[in-house]
């Protein structure tokens, strides 16, 4: 082949190229064009302040109220406290919560300089290390899920065994990040199968308002407290339940979605300031006027709604006082 016939071939090649690459860029170029027209843009709506941000260290007991928290994909976090993450076990591992033993809502769970700090009313604080790598990992079952907690130790099985005054012997154990979380889709289908929880009931954020909470507080001769109903964000300046129709948030860099109502039980009726259960209100006064429509029966039952369960579709730093935004397309 002469020189000529070698240029011939190459300025073919060279346009053969130039054409394939055009139309390459006119397709990528046709796809975003389209995908920016079909895309709806977001609207973002002022809807609440955040008020309060609250971590329940260990289930059923006591809130610890923070200024800031790390919202995880499993829920809040500040510093080494994690929300339900320690769980409180009978000898063969099955969960006990206030429904069972309602003074549990008394006992407050604290970390201070890689230390677990125990207390609770007529009882000597106790504490324990936050690491334990040499005590055995327990099989636990939480709301017939299977799910792993390192136990806390002998001290903290006593300390518990005698506050809760029972024949029975408890434990505590707490979850850690190597261990398997249980899938939130097992528990309730609603949930999206990627989703995880250490030891809450469902859902790895719970959001109220402080107006719902006054809404009920009208209906009862005794006011109640947000603190009652364990949720983790609480939101102030907006209606009592319009909550209900926030299906995504955004506050700060935190987007929060929608999965479902938080269904209500007898635990509602344990005074978080006692610790006594009366087993009636405020559940029978909820009953009354916060029940699901019938096309829902088959989700929550006779169980009234009070709340939202939230999942993390993106993480970050959620504050007190931070605005509230309504997402909507």
């Amino acid at each position: 082949m002469n020189l000529w016939e070698l240029a011939v071939n190459a300025l073919a090649q060279n346009r053969r190229a130039a054409l394939l690459a055009a139309g390459a860029g006119a397709a990528v170029l046709g796809l975003g064009l389209g995908y920016k027209y079909l895309r709806r843009p977001e609207k973002a709506v002022r809807v609440g302040v955040v008020s309060q941000l609250l971590i329940h260290p260990l289930k059923s007991g006591k809130a610890v109220s923070v200024a800031l928290a790390e919202c995880q994909k499993i829920g809040l976090k500040f510093g080494e406290l994690q929300d339900r993450h320690w769980l409180v076990v009978t000898e063969d591992g099955h969960m006990v919560t206030g429904r069972q033993q309602p003074r549990l809502v008394l006992v407050s769970l604290t970390c201070e300089g890689g230390h677990v700090c125990v207390n609770g009313p007529n009882m000597e604080e106790l504490r324990f290390p936050f690491k334990q790598p040499d005590n055995p990992v327990i099989d636990c079952r939480v709301f017939g899920a299977d799910i792993q907690g390192r136990d806390c130790g002998d001290e903290v099985s006593r300390w518990l065994t005698r506050y809760v005054g029972d024949e029975k012997t408890f434990r505590m154990v707490h979850f850690e990040p190597q261990m398997r979380a249980r899938q939130s889709v097992e528990i309730e289908p609603l949930f999206p199968q990627y989703e995880q929880v250490a030891y809450p009931d469902v859902g790895p954020v719970m959001l109220l308002s402080d107006a719902s909470v006054q809404d009920l507080s009208s209906k009862l001769e005794k006011d109640v407290t947000v603190e009652r109903f364990r949720p983790n964000i609480v939101i102030s300046d907006c209606e009592a339940f319009e909550e209900d129709s926030w299906e995504e948030i955004q506050i700060g860099s935190v987007r929060l979605q929608r999965v479902m109502s938080c269904g209500r039980c007898v635990f509602t009726t344990v005074d978080p300031e006692t610790g006594i259960i009366n087993r009636k209100e405020p559940l029978e006064t909820l009953k009354s006027y916060r029940l699901c429509n019938l096309s829902e029966k088959h989700i929550y039952k006779s169980a009234p709604l009070f709340g939202q369960l939230h999942i993390v579709k993106k993480t970050g730093i959620l504050q007190v006082g931070d605005i509230v935004y309504k997402i909507s397309r």
